[in-house]
C-alpha cells in the first residue's frame, strides 16, 4: 500500500525530541572517534525534517555538488522500524584521515575504501546503536555497499533505492577541528515506520 503525504507528519514538539536524540547519538559517535584519533570533533545541531523522495539532495546542504564525493550505506532494522544510513565523504579528505589513522598503505581506491569504510562503521554504528538505546530498539544492521567513489553527490543519490514517498530524514555534519576532513551522515527512516517512531517519542514526549 502506498503511503500517502498526509499520513506523514512530524510537529515541532517531535523534530525537538528528535534532535535531542541525535545530539545524544552522535555526540556518542564522536566521543569514539575523538578518542580514537585524538582530536575534536566539531557537532552542529542536527537537522530533522519530512522530505520527499524527489527531493533528497536538498537534505545533504552542507555537501558541495560540484566536489567528488565517496559514499557508503548501511541499512538498519529493529521493532518494526526499517531504515538506512547513508555516509558522504569529501574526497579531500583522505589524506588527513589516512594521517590521523596511521594508515601506512597506498592511498589508492582500495586504501581510500577501507578508510571510508573503518570511519562508516564507527560512526554508523555508533550513532544508530545510540538512537535505539534511547528508543529501547535493538537496531540490528546490514553489511554496508559503497555507492561510489569519487562521484558527484547527484549520482550518488541516484544509485539508491529509495521507494518511499515522503520519510523523515535526520542529517548529521561531522567536522573536525584543525584538518581538512568533513562527512554528512544522513538517517533515512521508511515511510511506514515515521508512525511507530512518533509513537515512541510521543511516549517520551508525555
Amino acid at each position: 500500500m502506498t503511503v500517502t503525504s498526509t499520513e506523514v507528519s512530524l510537529n515541532e514538539d517531535q523534530r525537538d525530541c528528535y534532535q535531542e536524540l541525535t545530539n545524544v547519538a552522535m555526540g556518542q559517535a564522536a566521543d569514539r572517534l575523538a578518542r580514537l584519533l585524538d582530536v575534536y570533533v566539531v557537532l552542529p545541531i542536527p537537522k530533522v525534517n519530512l522530505i520527499e523522495s524527489s527531493d533528497l539532495h536538498m537534505a545533504i546542504q552542507d555537501a558541495e555538488t560540484d566536489s567528488a564525493m565517496s559514499a557508503v550505506c548501511q541499512g538498519f532494522i529493529g521493532s518494526g522500524i526499517a531504515g538506512e544510513a547513508l555516509l558522504l565523504f569529501n574526497d579531500t579528505s583522505f589524506s588527513d584521515l589516512a594521517a590521523l589513522m596511521n594508515y601506512g598503505g597506498e592511498l589508492d581506491r582500495y586504501g581510500e575504501l577501507e578508510l571510508l569504510m573503518d570511519v562508516s562503521s564507527l560512526l554508523i554504528g555508533a550513532c544508530i546503536q545510540g538512537i535505539g538505546e534511547q528508543l529501547e530498539i535493538h537496531f540490528n544492521q546490514g553489511h554496508p555497499v559503497v555507492l561510489g567513489q569519487h562521484c558527484k553527490v547527484d549520482d550518488i543519490l541516484k544509485s539508491g533505492n529509495h521507494q518511499w514517498t515522503k520519510t523523515l530524514a535526520i542529517e548529521i555534519h561531522y567536522t573536525i577541528e584543525h584538518v581538512n576532513i568533513d562527512c554528512d551522515l544522513l538517517l533515512l527512516f521508511t515511510e511506514d515506520s515515521v508512525g511507530k517512531l512518533n509513537n515512541k517519542i510521543n511516549y517520551l514526549l508525555d
